[in-house]
């Protein structure tokens, strides 16, 4: 692979991964700060009880703000009595509420736990009665009287204590409290993360598109077997051959096969344990392939539009995206969808005639406009819907004892791996019928993914074509042998 290219991609993925999330988070503050009261993101309203004579914020984690900027945000505050009384909450410097709830048995709020809610208290004891709240002149916000009371207060520096109270400064506090909080610069932080998280996401878009395109350049697409430079792409094309004036007859009803080859061969002597330890030596693989599957969804969007507009996958993008799915087969061959080998895959995106393992797709000379709209997921359902019966793991739930409990099915495919692996452990072989089987399911697997992913548009077959070898022997017929004629004279035929 180039340098230069696997460089840009891996780049590129990381800005594009970047930039999404600055544009994402963007986009969320955006809306959060859109949705919320006159500019203010609000709580909801929760029921706080108790039986002293006043409720305060925590002291441990008081609103103590260092350093804050003027105008950066302000705290709306709501109290509504649910019980009698008529409500009063302020907000004063933490020293003042000191010095005014000092020998007054108060209660101050120490945790809140959300879901479910319950409100934590600490009991401060005291014997003396307190003074009515709004005759006191230290509240910096203060609000009182019947239904409900609403405070707004300009964050400031400081250390700073709420208080709620009765109007009238009796025992036993029953409110229904909600808090708000309008911060000045949320909405320019919004519109600066989804600018900032566009312009690196673009970047990083197109360092991945050119990254791909340099990979994919300089490899010719594959050709079919049989097919010669002057083949018309439509036309079937069918493996093996027989005698003068024989006629080819499809291995498959309907006349031809399709247009991508996956295959796989089995290697005798395979280690016995060496499966147990494969999730660990891919993990080189999984990191690459990570970077090349980004690239491979970007180039497959821009490949889709370029489809649309004008009926031809770009070659550069097509050889990288089948090279992915190359890779990515050679890596499930060598590991557990397979277990075929104990040769460790390349790190390569070409075909590689001396590995046990490869993908050959057909270059398609045209493409439909409109299909390219509704394939990869309307047309595909069908498909779909098997791969995930036969690749998908099952969560079966249950209810024991009024507890919900979840158990899990693996796989098909899965299942026939490790039945393979533990046959392999213990006997040193591996069945050629099962390992027939499981390829026949890779095969439908990555037939579905060369269809959905908008490399052709001929649909799969559905049919568990098993074995390695994709393209089956072609049965040949022999046909009435017409012999040549004679020179200088007309042909003649044998009756």
């Amino acid at each position: 692979m180039k340098p230069g290219s696997v460089i840009m991609l891996i780049f590129g993925a990381i800005l594009s991964l970047l930039g999404f999330s600055l544009a994402l988070a963007g986009a969320t503050t955006a809306v959060v700060n859109a949705q919320g009261e006159d500019g203010y993101i609000t709580s909801p309203a929760r029921s706080f009880s108790v039986q002293s004579f006043a409720l305060t914020s925590p002291r441990i984690g008081s609103i103590e703000l260092q350093d804050v900027p003027a105008d950066i945000g302000t705290l709306r505050l709501r109290a509504l009595s649910t019980s009698t009384a008529d409500v009063f909450i302020g907000v004063a410097s933490q020293a003042d509420v000191d010095r005014y709830l000092a020998g007054v048995n108060s209660t101050e709020l120490r945790d809140l736990n959300i879901n479910p809610f319950r409100a934590v208290y600490r009991d401060i004891p005291g014997s003396r009665a307190p003074e009515a709240p709004g005759a006191q002149d230290f509240w910096v916000s203060s609000a009182e009287g019947p239904g409900t009371q609403e405070i707004d207060w300009d964050l400031t520096s400081g250390s700073w204590a709420v208080v709620v109270m009765n109007e009238d400064a009796s025992s036993g506090v029953s409110v229904a409290l909600q808090a708000g909080i309008r911060l000045g610069f949320l909405a320019p932080l919004a519109v600066g993360l989804l600018l900032v998280g566009l312009f690196i996401l673009l970047i990083g878009l197109v360092l991945t598109v050119f990254g791909a395109i340099g990979l994919g350049r300089g490899t010719l697409p594959a050709t079919r077997p049989g097919a010669t430079p002057d083949t018309p792409l439509g036309a079937a094309t069918f493996v093996g051959a027989g005698p003068p004036g024989a006629t080819a007859v499809p291995a498959h009803p309907g006349g031809r096969t399709f247009p991508a080859r996956l295959t796989g061969t089995l290697d005798e002597g395979l280690s016995r344990w060496l499966w147990l330890v494969k999730w660990i030596l891919i993990f080189p693989h999984v990191v690459v392939l990570l970077f090349l599957w980004f690239g491979f969804v970007v180039t497959t969007i821009v490949a889709g539009f370029a489809i649309l507009f004008t009926g031809r996958y770009p070659t550069a993008l097509f050889q990288f995206n089948v090279g992915v799915l190359r890779w990515s087969w050679r890596v499930s061959f060598y590991a557990y969808s397979a277990l075929g080998t104990d040769r460790y895959p390349p790190f390569s995106l070409a075909s590689s005639a001396d590995y046990p393992a490869d993908l050959q797709v057909d270059y398609p000379e045209r493409l439909s406009h409109g299909l390219v709209l509704v394939k990869w997921w309307l047309l595909a359902i069908p498909h779909l819907l098997i791969v995930a019966a036969l690749t998908g793991s099952a969560t079966i739930w249950r209810n024991d004892e009024g507890d919900s409990v979840s158990n899990t099915v693996p796989s098909l495919i899965g299942v026939l791996v490790l039945i393979a692996a533990v046959i392999l452990l213990f006997t040193g072989r591996y069945r050629r019928s099962l390992f027939d089987l499981i390829l026949g399911i890779d095969r439908w697997i990555f037939r579905v993914a060369v269809y959905t992913a908008l490399f052709r548009d001929e649909y799969p077959p559905f049919r568990l074509d098993q074995g390695g070898a994709d393209t089956p022997e072609a049965a040949v017929t022999r046909a009435p042998i017409t012999p040549a004629a004679p020179a200088g004279g007309a042909a003649s035929s044998t009756p």
